[in-house]
């Protein structure tokens, strides 16, 4: 038998592939952003509101609600779609709900407490403090007085006891709840006419178009297995364990030889020739979905600037072009004033740099602020 061999594209044709998949640049939706099958995390300043923003979406808070989930990061959803994302981000076994609480299995365990009836119990009794909504720690609070000690831990630097915070996020969109946009702490409520999941249902019966597996290969394939993982907070065999059938290998010119895949129905335009230049910037926040991803290379090939741009603390934001990040950005705040410091990866065209204007002043609209120019810094 012939062996099959994997299609190879190269690492433009990835990038214009994950440029359409995520609605940037001459991509954007028309309000409906697809991203929101799959989360949008609202992390950092201008967070998920700006994410949806530069892809031709709104967060209004009628449509979009904001929940604890993969990672438990909070990411925006469509309103419509949290009972269905509340399966879909279900650990898949007992030995999922392990890896995603991470050290806080380890005193369930030692206790005899099966760590997917420890997450019920929160969430069964996150839901009753929920009755009207609460602060954060108000509700930890309230649970440190219900759950017994494996539940718990001593917090060193406020030297208290608390509830450990990976089951905590993870029961609430369990236990019917949503995150009310714009508080800080962060205000716990009951989603209207949301039956509580409360985790009877596992990961693999989520419907296709939410399936967390599938949905990493929709916006960020090629993808590995172990970029899956990583992504979700999963174990490695659970992802193979639950791979799709329509799974199919490719072969990214210059990448790490770690197998890569993407879904069968996409293969085709994966492969599409890379489009003409369009010169159009897209301002993306530190924490951006497009820069979510695990299989960092394919993105940025130079490990000097992979750490520019994800260093353990302090992110900056990219500026990207054709689906290349072009340039990294912070923000400088003085009052009502915002300066937009641009820190070039290569020379930029007057195309360009009227684009990242443009792109600025809309930040600065967005944030309410009035901007006072781009500054170059290194």
């Amino acid at each position: 038998m012939t062996p099959v061999t994997a299609p190879k594209v190269s690492p433009q044709q990835v990038l214009a592939f994950r440029t359409r998949q995520h609605q940037l640049g001459p991509h954007r939706s028309d309000g409906d952003v697809a991203l929101l099958d799959y989360g949008i995390q609202d992390t950092g300043p201008d967070g998920a509101a700006w994410a949806l923003a530069v892809r031709g979406g709104e967060a209004d808070p009628e449509r979009t609600a904001l929940a604890w989930t993969l990672r438990a990061a909070p990411h925006a959803y469509r309103r419509t779609d949290l009972a269905a994302i509340a399966v879909a981000t279900s650990p898949y076994s007992e030995a999922d709900a392990a890896k995603r609480i991470f050290d806080a299995s380890k005193p369930l365990k030692a206790a005899g407490i099966p760590v997917l009836d420890a997450l019920k119990e929160v969430a069964t009794d996150l839901r009753e403090l929920a009755a009207k909504p609460i602060v954060k720690g108000d509700a930890s609070g309230a649970l440190n007085r219900r759950l017994g000690e494996p539940f718990l831990r001593h917090c060193k630097p406020c030297n208290a006891v608390h509830i450990y915070e990976m089951p905590f996020r993870l029961a609430a969109l369990q236990a019917g709840l949503e995150l009310e946009a714009g508080t800080s702490p962060p205000v716990l409520r009951r989603v209207p006419k949301l039956r509580p999941a409360n985790f009877a249902h596992s990961g693999d019966e989520a419907a296709p178009r939410f399936d967390v597996i599938r949905n990493h290969l929709r916006f960020f394939g090629p993808a590995s297995m172990k970029d899956v993982a990583g992504y979700v907070d999963m174990p490695l065999a659970q992802v193979k364990a639950h791979w799709p059938a329509d799974a199919v290998e490719v072969e990214v010119a210059g990448a790490s030889d770690m197998a890569r895949f993407v879904l069968d129905e996409h293969l085709e335009d994966l492969r599409a020739k890379a489009p003409a230049k369009t010169h159009e910037v897209t301002l993306l926040g530190p924490f951006d979905p497009y820069l979510q991803l695990r299989g960092r290379d394919t993105l940025v090939d130079d490990e000097a600037r992979r750490k520019e741009l994800w260093p353990v603390l302090g992110r900056p934001g990219a500026m990207v072009v054709d689906g290349e990040v072009v340039a990294a950005w912070r923000p400088k705040t003085a009052g009502s004033k915002l300066t937009l410091r641009l820190q070039p990866w290569t020379k930029l065209t007057a195309a360009v740099r009227s684009s990242i204007e443009a792109q600025a002043q809309a930040l600065a609209e967005f944030r309410g602020v009035r901007l006072t120019g781009v500054v170059d810094e290194g």
